[in-house]
């Protein structure tokens, strides 16, 4: 198993490669030096996706109150 830079990965990157380790363990298809790996990826990914989803609700959180001004994506940002 690869380990790949977590500043590189992208939420759905990360959770999809979290749900292939989950299904290789509930498989049983690794033996037990390769499931605590598995695990430590596991957990590395879990954080992750928990950082990126906390990054984002505060993002939208900042949005609900229109303070956020400089956000592009939809051109219309920090207007009431």
């Amino acid at each position: 198993m690869a380990a790949k830079p977590q500043k590189t990965l992208d939420f759905e990157s990360a959770m999809a490669e979290l749900e292939q380790i989950v299904a290789d363990m509930e498989a049983g298809k690794l033996p037990l030096e390769d499931s605590l790996a598995a695990y430590k990826r596991g957990a590395e990914l879990l954080s992750l996706c928990r950082s990126k989803l906390e990054d984002a609700q505060q993002q939208v959180s900042v949005l609900e109150n229109g303070v956020l001004k400089d956000f592009s994506a939809g051109g219309e940002a920090g207007q009431a």
